[in-house]
């Protein structure tokens, strides 16, 4: 049985036809450096086995050559820190599928050449095949789509594909690059397309660039493009490669699903970084930047070293994410920006007098926050305003704009404003540790707030107003996957006002790992400044919420109806 060759043909034809799009080497033939031309020849293994049949290729009634499953890999993974060059190399793999010999076309016997000119480019390359090669050929009528989530992302590739064409030998083969599409030989075309409102999605496609797939994610649509496409390459034998820097594992997104697939169809190129080296070290850190940038000499490690420096004075995971190349969580991230910002009501809302709600608030003290959100009975949730004196402030108390306290009379005002406002049918408040720091022993039963509690209780109903720990472990576990779970899902009810207090606290949250596969909310390591206090609040007005849907809670009770 023949073994696994790699398409020779196709590095060589891209160092003989893309040029390098930008910087002082504008325009100079574009030279695979090692690592990328490694990739280039891993995508591109033909296996073994592959038959071809010549006279297939003019008789419809024979069975179709191979295309995709000719390849050892059905589609490919390159994961490669910030800066390292992803953008140069894919766009080069764009140009070949689109007028190179990037199909399998027979093996060799030896003397057999590819020549250019016998498929439209008068460039006069031609290149010579060894006895036992594997032979290529170009698409007859490519279509290819460079995909992202957005726009803006789209660019990183399309911007420097121009050029890269425009530049160099393939302007006479594709003499126009337009601003949205390229026109190809044999009506073919290469376009770009977003997740959201492109028609193109799920064409028949024969080659696709999906780019930065650590950011696609359920909530941007990300997973619903990416097996769109993969479908639409499945009908026409195409293939794909995915790029991206190491992803956040907390994320669940398209870069980590392909990485820990068990498909074994798939190529996944991720050079991890010595693990024993620390990325909060300098000194280790350089030693990190020269293992991930020694595939790259033209990316100079002092100007990699000064940008992760800044990025890590407010988002240390991200720095060792994108420039270390590491797989580290956002320190693990409850609900990423995206997520949340998906559930944002567009359309402008008013809540009448009188209607029901149910509320969630975590008290502090003197160092966290305090704050309210309310939520209706369809699960839309918002922050609320109180009166005073005709002055409409919002329920958020921030302690340093009161002297370092959350002033007690400004949270009992809104109780009782809101109390009138609306009808409270379930009001989760959370107690413990409220005043943790404000004693010298933290390990003290703080009481501080429980006077409120009991006035609240009395006044309001022992059974609407209500505490709930959210130092309990199994309880509080089951109630942030609850209403992560309604954040996340596309098709749940749950709505909010995109406060923006709300969703900082909420997206600065990260898991805290428990015993048995369960965890609690906590602050990003190292950032006390990262407050996450009106995610709590929101969680626990969307625990009150579906307990009151639960008990029927919401119901008007028979007593207060009026009969005429």
């Amino acid at each position: 049985m023949a073994l696994d060759r790699p398409l020779a043909v196709v590095p060589e034809w891209i160092e003989a036809h893309c040029v390098v799009p930008d910087r002082a080497h504008r325009g100079a033939p574009f030279n695979l450096a090692n690592e990328q031309l490694s990739f280039v020849a891993g995508h591109y293994t033909v296996r073994g086995a592959a038959k071809f049949n010549p006279a297939a290729e003019f008789d419809q009634e024979l069975p179709q050559n191979p295309k995709a499953d000719a390849f050892v890999y059905r589609r490919s993974q390159l994961v490669r820190a910030q800066k390292w060059g992803k953008s140069p190399l894919i766009s080069a793999f764009v140009c070949a599928e689109a007028v190179g010999p990037v199909l399998f076309a027979g093996w060799a016997e030896g003397g057999e050449v590819y020549d250019c000119y016998d498929f439209g480019c008068g460039c006069g390359w031609v290149y010579e095949y060894d006895a036992g090669e594997p032979m290529g050929r170009p698409w007859s009528t490519p279509l290819i789509q460079i995909t992202a989530t957005s726009e803006d992302q789209t660019g990183n590739t399309y911007d420097v594909l121009r050029p890269m064409i425009e530049l160099g030998p393939l302007s006479d083969l594709i003499p126009k690059t337009g601003e949205e599409f390229i026109r190809l030989p044999g009506d073919g075309r290469i376009d770009v397309v977003t997740s959201k409102g492109n028609t193109r999605l799920g064409q028949r496609v024969t080659f696709v660039v999906q780019d930065e797939t650590g950011i696609w994610l359920k909530s941007n649509g990300g997973h619903n493009l990416a097996k769109k496409q993969r479908q639409g390459l499945a009908g026409m034998g195409g293939r794909a490669i995915e790029t991206t820097n190491a992803w956040d594992p907390a994320a669940d997104s398209v870069a980590q699903r392909t990485y820990e697939s068990l498909s074994k169809d798939v190529l996944r190129d991720f050079r991890h970084p010595p693990a024993n080296l620390s990325f909060k070290n300098k000194a280790e850190r350089r030693k990190i930047f020269q293992f991930n940038y020694s595939g790259a000499p033209w990316v100079s490690v002092e100007t990699i070293e000064g940008e992760a420096a800044e990025m890590m004075e407010k988002d240390p995971a991200d720095a060792e994410r994108f420039f270390g190349n590491r797989l580290v969580a956002g320190a693990g991230k409850w609900v990423t920006p995206e997520e949340w910002d998906t559930k944002k009501r567009l359309e402008p809302f008013v809540i009448k007098p009188r209607t029901a709600v149910a509320l969630g608030m975590d008290l502090s003290n003197n160092n966290d926050w305090t704050g309210i959100r309310l939520e209706t009975e369809d699960q839309f949730q918002w922050t609320p305003t109180y009166d005073v004196g005709g002055d409409k402030r919002f329920t958020v108390w921030d302690p340093a704009n009161f002297g370092g306290f959350v002033p007690r009379g400004e949270v009992r005002a809104a109780i009782d404003y809101l109390s009138k406002e609306f009808r409270i049918v379930r009001a989760y408040i959370d107690p413990a540790g409220s005043a943790m720091g404000a004693v010298e022993d933290n390990s003290i039963d703080d009481d501080s707030w429980r006077t409120e509690m009991a006035e609240w209780a009395a006044k309001y109903g022992p059974k609407v107003f209500l505490p709930w720990s959210c130092s309990r472990i199994s309880p509080m576990h089951a109630s942030l996957e609850q209403f992560r779970s309604a954040i996340r899902n596309p098709e749940s009810r749950f709505r909010h006002d995109g406060d923006k207090i709300a969703r900082q606290h909420i997206t600065n949250a990260v898991m805290i790992a428990k015993t048995g596969n369960r965890y609690v909310l906590g602050k990003p390591h190292g950032a006390d400044h990262q407050k996450i206090d009106q995610a709590m609040s929101s969680d626990l007005a969307h625990e009150a919420t579906m307990d009151a849907i639960r008990d029927g809670d919401f119901t008007i009770p028979e007593s207060y109806a009026v009969y005429y």
